[in-house]
Order: structure tokens, then sequence, then C-alpha cells
């Protein structure tokens, strides 16, 4: 399964954003390399101000030392969840996501061996958990939330797995994984079956991060 998921990133042409004038951050997405691969999580704390409980992947934004987003990803993951750089096999990077904040965000894909000694950075996290890449292959969706931009909805699962929920920023990456990596019928942009949750319409925000050359930063969480 891995080794066909490796071919397919390597011949992936990811959507690419680099022309948008706008805060930029990388997460890594690590699947465990178990018999029967998993996708590792991480929740927000509690405790924090804002996305508060949240699951997300790993990462976090680019700092000006950072060589390329790759090495933001890694630095960030390695800080939040004691994840260190060299174990991490990378498959290839996916197309680049604005998140709700104004935020550019590109996902990486590695392959990371079971058993680490993770740690979840309490002042960020207050979980880390894995999801069996079959429960996503098999479309064990709860719901799909139907998030529309600028008169385009978009379709995006939302994951309901042992108290955690998956869904948004993180899941439109995960839908993009399980398209482009394993040749599963899954699209945002086609209805699919079952129980639709929609919110309300937001407008987007390339044009305005396109004309500002300093935009703020907020956490891509």
């Amino acid at each position: 399964m891995l080794e066909k998921l490796r071919k397919r990133l390597q011949h992936l042409t990811p959507q690419r954003l680099d022309h948008i004038i706008m805060p930029e951050a990388a997460v890594l997405l690590p699947i465990v390399d178990h018999p029967a691969p998993t996708l590792l999580f991480t929740r927000r704390a509690n405790h924090l101000s804002t996305h508060s409980g949240q699951v997300a992947f790993p990462g976090g934004k680019r700092e000006t030392f950072d060589a390329d987003l790759y090495a933001t990803a890694l630095r960030e993951a390695e800080e939040e969840i004691a994840l260190d750089p060299a174990v991490v096999q990378p498959l290839g990077r996916l197309s680049d996501v604005i998140s709700l904040h104004g935020i550019r965000v590109t996902p990486w894909v590695g392959i990371i061996p079971p058993g680490l000694p993770l740690v979840a950075d309490p002042g960020e996290l207050d979980a880390i958990f894995e999801v069996p890449l079959s429960h996503f292959l098999d479309d064990q969706r709860t719901h799909t939330d139907v998030i529309t931009v600028d008169g385009v909805a978009h379709y995006v699962p939302s994951y309901h797995v042992d108290g955690h929920v998956i869904w948004g920023l993180s899941a439109m990456m995960l839908v993009e994984l399980l398209a482009e990596g394993f040749g599963m019928p899954i699209d945002m942009y086609q209805r699919p079956q079952g129980p639709l949750r929609h919110h309300p319409e937001r407008k987007n925000r390339l044009d305005a991060a396109q004309s500002s050359s300093s935009p703020s930063l907020r956490s891509t969480k």
C-alpha cells in the first residue's frame, strides 16, 4: 500500500500558490508504518485561547531560518510531538491550501516507524493519536460539511473517531491524500451521499492577500 502511495505522490503535480503574498505554514501528514498503516493526528490543548480542542496535523508557521517549507513541517513536528526528523521518510507534498485566517499551508506526507517515543508539547497539545487509514479509505465519515466560498460549494468530510473530530482544513488535505495517493473516488466538488451540514457562506481571502505586503499572521490550526 505505502509503496503504491510513494509512486503516486512522486508523479503528482500539486497546486502551488507561491505567487500569493501571504504568511506561510507547513504541516506533516505522518503515516505510521504498521502492518495496517495509520495516520497520526494531534489535538490542540483545551487551555489555548484559539482553536482549542481542534484536531490537526503537526505543523505551524514558517520561520525565517527554515530552509524551506518541508524544513518547517519537520521542525514543527519535532517541537510539538518530539518527532525526530531523521526517522521521517518523505513521500512528497500535496497542494497548497489557504486557511480561513489567510495563511498558505503546504502539506507534506511522510512515513514514520511505529512505536516512537512521541510526546505532546503541553503548551500546545493535549493528545497524539492514530487512525487506521482504512477508516478513511472505507469513507467512514459521519457527515459532510458544506463550506461555500464565493458561491462554490466544497463538500468536506467529517470523521468522528474515539471522541476526536477530524474536519475542516485537515479533512481537505486528507481528501487530496486519499484521491491522489490512493486513487479513492472522493472529490470535494461533487455532492456525496449521506447527511450534509451547511456552514455560512464565506468570502475568498486571496484578493486581499495579493494586495497586501504584510498581512497579519494567525494560527493555522
